[in-house]
C-alpha cells in the first residue's frame, strides 16, 4: 500500500498503517471510559400539600427500602403545583427532571422510577417521556427503566380490588355501601375507572367507583346507590393518599362535598381516611412492578 507524500512515495506495512487508523479510537476510548454501574431507585408521586398524606409516602418508602436494601431511594413530585405550596412552606421536593439530574451528577448509571400513580394518564406518560429523555445522554445514564402505575394489566386490577376489599373496615355490613373517589382525568387512561367498577361489581355488589375530574361522576354513584337500596356509605379514597381530594372534596364540610351531598338524600356517610398506598397489599404491587423495572436494568 502506497501513499504519496509531496513527490515522494512512501511504502507503509497494512500492520502499521491498522495500528495508525485506531490511534484515534484508543484516545477517544481513553477520555470516555464507560463508568462503573450504579444503581438507584426514583419514586414518582404525584405529590399532596397535606401533611396527613405523608403516612402514604413513608409507608410506600419503607417497603421499597425492605425490598431493595442498599440501593439509594431519591423522590420526585410530579406535580408543579404541589411542589409550589410546599416550597413556600419551606418543604423542596424536586421534579422528576430535577431529581433525574441530581442522580446523573452523582454517577448514576442505571435508574429504576417506579410511578406512584394509580391510572397511566397524563403524570405517568409525562413522567414516561421525561426520565427517558436522560438514557444514553452523553456523560449520562447507561439505561433507565419505569416502572407500570398501580392498575395497568388485568392482574393489577383483579390484585387492586382484593386488597381495597380486604382493608374496607371491619364492621361495614354487606348491605351497606362503599363509595370509592378516584381522582379521574380527561386523558384516554380515565376508562380506568369504569373499569375498575366492573372488577368491583363481580366481587362485591355493593362497592361504587365515581371520580373527582372524570366519569363516572358522583352523580353516577348516586344512581346507582338508589338503585341498591344503600342506606349507609362508607367513603374511600381509590388515591395513593387520603390528600386535599379525600379531605375536602370527599369528606369535607363544605356543601358539595360528596359526604355533604349524599348525607343531603338520606344516606349515613362514613368517611375513611387512608390513600391505598397505606394498604400493605396494595403497596405489594407497586414493589412488584418496582422489581421488574428494576430487573430490566441490567448490568451493562
Amino acid at each position: 500500500m502506497q501513499y504519496r507524500f509531496g513527490d515522494k512515495i512512501k511504502f507503509i506495512p497494512a500492520f502499521l498503517l491498522v495500528c495508525l487508523l485506531l490511534i484515534p479510537s484508543f484516545a477517544m476510548a481513553g477520555h470516555g471510559d464507560a463508568k462503573p454501574v450504579k444503581k438507584g431507585i426514583l419514586l414518582a408521586a404525584f405529590g399532596s400539600s397535606m401533611p396527613e398524606a405523608q403516612a402514604s409516602f413513608d409507608a410506600i418508602d419503607k417497603a421499597v427500602k425492605k425490598a431493595f436494601p442498599g440501593v439509594p431511594v431519591r423522590w420526585a413530585y410530579s406535580s408543579s403545583i404541589i411542589r409550589n405550596i410546599l416550597a413556600k412552606e419551606g418543604r423542596n421536593i424536586d421534579s422528576p427532571v430535577m431529581a433525574m439530574t441530581k442522580m446523573m451528577d452523582e454517577g448514576f448509571t442505571h435508574v429504576a422510577v417506579q410511578s406512584l400513580h394509580t391510572i397511566p394518564g397524563e403524570e405517568y406518560c409525562g413522567i414516561l417521556e421525561t426520565v427517558k429523555a436522560f438514557e444514553g445522554m452523553p456523560k449520562g445514564m447507561s439505561k433507565v427503566t419505569v416502572g407500570k402505575p398501580l392498575l395497568y394489566s388485568n392482574k393489577d386490577m383483579q390484585r387492586t380490588v382484593k386488597a381495597i376489599i380486604s382493608n374496607i373496615p371491619k364492621d361495614r355490613k354487606a348491605k351497606d355501601a362503599v363509595v370509592l373517589m378516584g381522582h379521574g382525568t380527561h386523558h384516554v387512561a380515565n376508562i380506568y375507572y369504569p373499569a375498575s367498577q366492573d372488577y368491583f361489581s363481580k366481587v362485591d355488589p355493593m362497592i361504587f367507583v365515581g371520580t373527582v375530574e372524570g366519569t363516572p361522576s358522583l352523580d353516577d354513584v348516586k344512581v346507582l346507590l338508589k338503585k341498591n337500596k344503600a342506606k349507609k356509605v362508607y367513603l374511600m379514597p381509590y388515591m395513593s393518599v387520603a390528600g386535599d381530594h379525600a379531605r375536602n372534596d370527599m369528606a369535607g364540610a363544605e356543601a358539595d362535598s360528596w359526604k355533604s351531598e349524599l348525607t343531603k338524600l338520606g344516606y349515613k356517610c362514613v368517611p375513611v381516611l387512608k390513600g391505598t398506598a397505606e394498604f400493605p397489599q396494595v403497596l405489594d404491587i407497586w414493589v412488584d412492578h418496582l422489581k421488574v423495572a428494576f430487573k430490566h436494568l441490567g448490568d451493562h
